[in-house]
């Protein structure tokens, strides 16, 4: 293997921005670095983030099975239809029911969060204190359904739509949501704890209560719950966030695929938005509606505005009612994650998965109370939203999200604060915000402090934009937001940022379009495409899931990436899925010596079905079985932290 080409024809646009920020002299330094796009960071405050383990080799995109680094283990943890609360059936795939799905795990995971079980604990704060990296839950995303690879007789989606029935239909809406279950390891190996008090399956039938500005909102009222505080159900679920005060955050995001409507028909409201917010009237196939009014924007216009929003499960309590946090505002979520510093503001970052969208941060209007979960149970509701400003020169702004600011008044359709989080893409549009490429994962290195957004790629792109340095941008790339303070303590609450560029995701060898950018001693085999997930471990490192490898002949999978120091931009290849599958949700338990990751929809590809499918993983040798998402757990032989 062969160390990848640097930037190249690229770094002409950097250069230029270097220029202006630090003068002729950084254009030297630029020019002679070996990966120009990125500028030097301190040292890190503790251990070694040099990536140890022998790396993977390319894997080909049809291969069957998964794979994972020499001298790991990628065992299934849990797999969709496995049965998780009290009395639920076994999995039968040619005979399912809404009933049984409800108990069971559910398809197509994706985010995953771990949070500790304390021995003898009989509080969250204990619980937390704990850190118990043997024993804990694991808050599992079930974002979108697939019936021709769960249900036997369809060939694909349009097929699907014409043999929809109101049972396949409800089967469907239980198999979506969110998963709380219990794991432990034992002798090294990680098991679902059966019977478990904890496990939960919350679904499209699950009732939430709407919290925040949105709360008994005009446009929040149905004739179902008149007003307007009590939402039935949560779906699409992709990526999301764990809080420190012992909450999972489940993100909405793709919710107009599961409603219909006739465009000449939309109401005002939905016209109003369709130019920025991609009109569920383009879903005409949505079956949903077939059976179930609710989902006929026609008929029932309120429905479509109570989905697309971060929802906070508590997993300690399975009593509690999931909220929708309207304050965060509502778009495509992809995710939702938190920084919290005791005696500071909260801030909880989010992307908007479209091309042409944006990334937003919230923060709180009180105090992080370290220790305390009841005091920060409700602490997402009062704030302020921003959403953000991307210069060429390698600067930035947060730009509020607040009535009455700027253009967001009634002259615009926004009569209250309410407005503003339903219609939060115009409003974000009119303030001027960057128009990005699919914005997903966003996490803050707990180290470093430094934010990094993974953007997926925006194929539709015709020019480049600040912090978008390609068009078409087809591959993705990675954004790392610094300052205020490049050293030492970073202000998070701050209006002010720097950006810079980390990679560039691509074959190095391709066009400019699509040429990647990897810091020195990338190998072929550390090559990427479209990022999407991301994740920290505990020194520090880099952890990337891939949705869509197949486009440049490889398979998704999971790469480790160092971001500080001579190695920096340096990815390395770890796992990769079998076919047709893309790799989500990667989590560590609090000793690094744990990775929990979704495989989501393997074999889903053109031309495979339940009946035919291309593969059969996790159970290849079962000729009765079709394929099914699962979480995988990876561990080390012989123990240790992951990657080291």
């Amino acid at each position: 293997m062969t160390d990848v080409d640097h930037l190249g024809d690229i770094a002409t646009r950097f250069l230029s921005r270097r220029a202006l920020l630090k003068g002729a002299a950084a254009v030297a330094a630029f020019a002679a670095s070996p990966l120009g796009a990125l500028t030097a960071t301190p040292a890190r405050a503790q251990g070694s983030a040099s990536l140890t383990f022998t790396e993977l080799p390319v894997a080909p995109k049809n291969d069957p099975d998964q794979y994972i680094a020499p001298g790991y283990r990628a065992d299934v943890l849990i797999a969709w239809g496995d049965p998780i609360l009290p009395g639920a059936p076994a999995f039968d795939p040619l005979a399912q029911t809404a009933a049984a799905q409800a108990g069971q795990f559910g398809f197509n995971c994706d985010f995953i969060g771990y949070l500790p079980l304390g021995e003898g604990a009989s509080s969250t704060a204990q619980h937390l204190a704990s850190r118990n990296s043997a024993r804990g839950l694991l808050g599992v995303n079930h974002e979108a359904v697939k019936p021709h690879m769960m249900f036997p007789g369809l060939a694909d989606s349009d097929a699907a739509f014409a043999a929809a029935t109101a049972e396949r239909v409800a089967v469907e809406r239980a198999a979506l949501g969110f998963s709380v279950i219990e794991v432990a390891r034992t002798d090294g190996r990680w098991s679902v704890v059966v019977g478990s008090p904890f496990a939960r399956r919350i679904s499209a039938e699950t009732p939430c209560a709407i919290t925040g500005p949105a709360r008994g909102h005009a446009r929040m009222k149905t004739p179902a719950d008149p007003a307007g505080e009590i939402v039935i159900g949560t779906f699409e679920n992709c990526a999301g966030g764990v809080t420190p005060w012992g909450t999972f955050l489940s993100c909405e995001e793709n919710i107009q695929n599961r409603f219909a409507g006739a465009p000449a028909k939309l109401p005002p409201e939905h016209a109003r938005e369709a130019a920025s917010a991609e009109s569920l009237a383009l879903r005409t196939k949505a079956s949903w509606a077939l059976f179930d009014t609710r989902f006929d924007v026609n008929l029932t216009p309120h429905e479509f505005n109570r989905f697309g929003w971060v929802v906070e499960i508590d997993p300690y309590d399975p009593a509690a009612m999931p909220k929708k946090r309207t304050a965060l505002g509502r778009f495509r979520h992809e995710a939702a994650t938190i920084v919290a510093k005791p005696g500071k503001p909260v801030v909880c970052y989010m992307g908007d998965d479209q091309n042409y969208q944006f990334v937003y941060k919230f923060v709180s209007a009180r105090p992080y109370a370290d220790g305390d979960p009841a005091a920060n149970a409700d602490i997402l509701d009062d704030g302020t939203l921003y959403v953000a400003r991307f210069r060429d020169d390698g600067s930035g702004e947060w730009l509020p999200l607040v009535h009455g600011t700027g253009p967001l008044t009634a002259e615009n359709g926004f009569d209250d604060q309410g407005d503003v989080v339903i219609d939060v893409r115009r409003a974000a549009k009119l303030l001027g915000a960057t128009e990005t490429d699919r914005p997903e994962d966003i996490e803050t290195d707990p180290i470093t402090s430094r934010t990094y957004v993974a953007f997926t790629g925006g194929t539709d792109r015709k020019e480049p934009g600040p912090a978008m340095p390609r068009a078409p941008n087809e591959r993705g790339h990675i954004v790392e937001i610094l300052s205020p303070g490049t050293d030492g303590e970073r202000d998070h609450t701050a209006t002010g940022f720097a950006w810079d560029i980390l990679l560039l995701a691509g074959h190095p060898r391709a066009e400019a379009a699509s040429k990647g950018v990897y810091g020195p001693g990338t190998t072929d085999a550390g090559i990427f495409a479209y990022p999407d997930n991301l994740v920290f471990d505990p020194q520090g490192r880099l952890w990337i899931a891939t949705d869509g490898g197949r486009q440049i002949g490889i398979a998704d999978g999971l790469w480790a990436c160092c971001i500080t120091g001579p190695e920096r931009a340096t990815t390395r290849h770890f796992y990769a899925s079998p076919t047709g599958a893309e790799v989500t949700g990667p989590c560590f338990t609090p000793d690094g010596e744990t990775l929990f990751v979704s495989i989501q929809h393997p074999g889903d590809q053109t031309g495979s079905s339940f009946d035919n499918p291309t593969t059969r993983w996790p159970a290849p040798m079962d000729s009765a079985l079709p394929p099914r998402p699962s979480v995988i757990v990876v561990t080390r032989e012989g123990g240790g932290p992951i990657g080291s």
